[in-house]
């Protein structure tokens, strides 16, 4: 007979509330067929490392039939299994694999645009303007003599217009590259797809999901122009100014996303909401939406006490009122790496492990970044190897974001570092990574990976780090001092000196603290006496 399973790491029909969640980007993670592509047996391989650090829950990157024009985000049949990442009875073994380990999965949901291969965007092409195969998608006619000039003034989050046109004369609205067309939400045939697509994947037992651009998928009526404005750039604020998300209509999408994910027990969904504005991010959480949202608020704060503070205060005071918990991010796969947003090599490393407990430390949910737990720097790839639409899109004037894409390294002293048995990886992996292999961080009691281990499982067992409020406390000039209500007091000390460390009981800390002070870019976590 079977094992039974183990019981998860987190339970109850809240179990995301203080979950952790870690991140994997499916291509960089672990490779299991030696094509030099990370895939769903590479993670199946690699599920005890995830056990070991301490995370309760998967995140994976879109894994469905693509064309790769944005690595997996232009989804052909969302109800499948990309070929080069396995098929549908691998996904079926990994999800139960993790369960049986312990561990939660969530996959990412993409419902704002598919693939320009998906079967209907080739049906809307062939069949003509004013059809209802054109309804599912935003085809508009163009403005000009012959209509020659786009719909509107709006341009591509990668560069560009978002417009592309097509033989027959009429445009289509691509918010992202022209190969991933946006889908009409007005449509009710688009919604009950995604319903669909939803049920398929719970069917099969995913805990939950991350929905990618979960504030667009509604667009203003009429679809006027924008204020005039520069190509924006993946993930900037969207201000009140840009039409193209943050429309009130999306909370319907997400009020039947909820009712669906609602006849599932102990299932969940995080949004990728990109607003700024405290209120307005706080809608998406209300108690028919979604159980979580991102704030990248941390993400995006520089290595300075005040803006951290600023940030944690922001992301706490949208939760405030809503059924939702705070949900802390440093990194993803959109995003410089915090090592090397902290300064690189030495320096950005040490403010990295402070940040790693600074993030741990605070109440609700946290994300990490496959490789976060190694101190992962960005890579400055060469010209010629770079792979993200935005490279081309952008006329090779901004990079994309390969640099925070490189594959993990495992094990061994060179490339591909146990990552793959084929040394061609899909983005090159640089030399000199031996140190930072999982393997060689493991032996070391003094490392990242040893670093999130011991947090995590604090985070996990600790009385001290119960509680949902965060108090304040006193701290010298350019630290940072918060309490838990279960005893815990966090201090980051983000000035260029060390300062003396506070009574209590030394549970963990990011650097040595033998000789009774906090250096300069380290945390320490205390329980107060």
């Amino acid at each position: 007979m079977p094992a039974p399973a183990r019981a998860f790491r987190t339970t109850g029909p809240d179990w995301w509330r203080d979950a952790v969640f870690y991140q994997v980007y499916i291509r960089s993670f672990a490779d299991g067929n030696g094509d030099g592509v990370g895939d769903l047996a590479g993670i199946r391989a690699r599920l005890p490392h995830l056990v070991e650090l301490g995370v309760d829950a998967i995140w994976i990157t879109p894994f469905y039939p693509s064309p790769m024009h944005d690595h997996g985000y232009d989804v052909a049949d969302p109800r499948d299994v990309e070929p080069v990442f396995g098929d549908l009875a691998e996904f079926d073994a990994l999800l139960a694999e993790a369960h049986d380990a312990g561990l939660r999965v969530t996959v990412d949901l993409v419902p704002n645009h598919s693939s320009h291969a998906h079967e209907w965007f080739t049906a809307a092409l062939a069949a003509g303007p004013g059809s209802p195969e054109r309804a599912r998608y935003l085809f508009r006619d163009g403005q000009g003599p012959d209509g020659a000039e786009p719909p509107n003034n709006w341009p591509s989050v990668f560069g560009g217009p978002a417009w592309s046109r097509v033989p027959d004369g009429q445009w289509y609205l691509h918010l992202f590259a022209p190969e991933q067309p946006d889908l009409d939400f007005t449509n009710p045939e688009v919604l009950a797809d995604l319903e669909e697509t939803m049920r398929f994947w719970l069917d099969r037992g995913v805990d939950g999901f991350r929905i990618d651009v979960a504030h667009g998928m509604a667009k203003p009526e009429g679809l006027p122009d924008m204020l005039p404005m520069e190509d924006t750039g993946l993930l900037d604020d969207h201000g009140p100014g840009d039409h193209r998300f943050d429309q009130d209509g999306v909370h319907e999408v997400h009020r039947r996303i909820r009712r669906v994910i609602d006849a599932y027990p102990d299932r969940m969904a995080v949004g990728e909401v990109w607003v700024s504005d405290d209120d307005r991010l706080a809608q998406y959480l209300r108690p028919d939406e979604l159980q979580l949202a991102f704030n990248f608020k941390l993400l995006t704060a520089e290595w300075d006490a005040a803006a951290l503070r600023t940030a944690i205060e922001h992301s706490l005071a949208t939760v405030e009122g809503t059924p939702a918990p705070a949900c802390w991010v440093l990194s993803n796969h959109d995003r410089p790496r915090h090592v090397t947003r902290y300064g690189d090599g030495n320096e950005g490393t040490r403010r990295a492990r402070a940040a790693a407990l600074l993030q741990l430390a605070l109440p609700g949910v946290a994300y990490l970044y496959n490789g976060d737990e190694l101190g992962m720097p960005d890579v400055d790839l060469p010209d010629e190897a770079l792979q993200d639409p935005i490279w081309e899109r952008s006329g090779h004037t901004e990079r994309g974001r390969d640099a925070c894409r490189i594959p993990v390294p495992w094990s061994g002293t060179e490339p591909p570092y146990g990552f793959s048995s084929s040394p061609g990886t899909w983005l090159p992996m640089p030399e000199g990574w031996g140190p930072l292999t999982a393997e060689a961080q493991a032996a070391d009691d003094g490392s990242m990976l040893s670093l999130y281990r011991r947090a995590l499982g604090l985070r996990t067992t600790s009385p001290a780090l119960r509680g949902d409020a965060v108090e304040w406390l006193p701290a010298p000039e350019g630290c940072l001092a918060f309490r838990r209500p279960g005893g815990l007091v966090c201090l980051v000390n983000l000035s260029p000196a060390a300062v003396p460390l506070p009574e209590g009981e030394v549970l963990l800390a990011s650097g040595d603290v033998a000789g009774g002070t906090l250096a300069a870019d380290t945390a320490v976590w205390l329980r107060a006496g």
